[in-house]
């Protein structure tokens, strides 16, 4: 089982080990604890980025009170069967915590080296974790503080997928709906409140001659930077 590094005071688990507390993949579980978090049951647990040979991984770390409290309701969620279990491993970091004495480690050379060198191993970790996502974070918020929306069609190029896939993810994800009896898709009212939708309202010509109100949802570059961020998380299969 993974070993969490722990902070003087504070016991701490992560989501990688509850899934192998609970026997689940860990895609699994973060997808459960985002759920939870989305309907606001849990608070939003921190993120812990670790390298790779690829993309870093992410894991949501749980630490305190309301840690123990929330990846509780996490594994109740996941595999009740198995609380009981989180439990004990709970109350074991916290027995750990309690032992930490830190005169006793600045009085052992050999302990305060080894509490260094974790450490120290740990900021070189964050530090490359850094350097790995810097690019995408500039692009990130150059795409957020831009002006103006994107139809879907223009949107689906810079997230350089099939227009159509995109359709479908805004579908399925509750950003569009098509009202019955109308051709076009409208956004949902919360989105255009979260400010990742707008709707554009254009006046076009018929053959007949005659003019009719067109209205457009488009995404702004809020929208564009959340669904990148979430496309990333779960790839649009090809």
């Amino acid at each position: 089982m993974n070993e969490m590094i722990l902070s003087p005071g504070e016991a701490a688990i992560t989501s990688r080990e509850i899934a192998e507390l609970v026997e689940k993949r860990h895609d699994n579980v973060k997808r459960t604890i985002e759920t939870l978090v989305e309907q606001r049951v849990i608070a939003s647990p921190q993120i812990e980025e670790k390298p790779t040979a690829g993309r870093p991984a992410a894991e949501f770390v749980f630490s305190g009170e309301q840690g123990k409290r929330d990846s509780i309701i996490v594994v109740a969620q996941l595999s009740p069967e198995f609380t009981a279990r989180l439990v004990d491993r709970w109350q074991e970091l916290e027995a750990r915590v309690a032992k930490f004495d830190p005169v006793a480690v600045l009085a052992d050379p050999a302990a305060m080296r080894g509490l260094l060198l974790t450490y120290t191993e740990k900021v070189l970790a964050l530090e490359q974790v850094v350097q790995v996502q810097a690019p995408k974070v500039e692009a990130h918020d150059r795409i957020a503080a831009a002006e103006g929306s994107l139809c879907m069609r223009d949107a689906a190029k810079v997230l350089q997928m099939r227009p159509i896939d995109l359709r479908n993810w805004l579908i399925v994800n509750r950003w569009i709906y098509g009202r019955p009896g109308h051709s076009g898709w409208l956004a949902y009212q919360d989105r255009i409140q979260q400010g990742v939708m707008c709707h554009k309202v254009t006046t076009v010509q018929r053959e007949d001659g005659t003019e009719k109100v067109v209205e457009q949802p488009r995404i702004t570059p809020k929208g564009l930077t959340r669904i990148g961020n979430e496309l990333a998380k779960t790839p649009v299969a090809a």
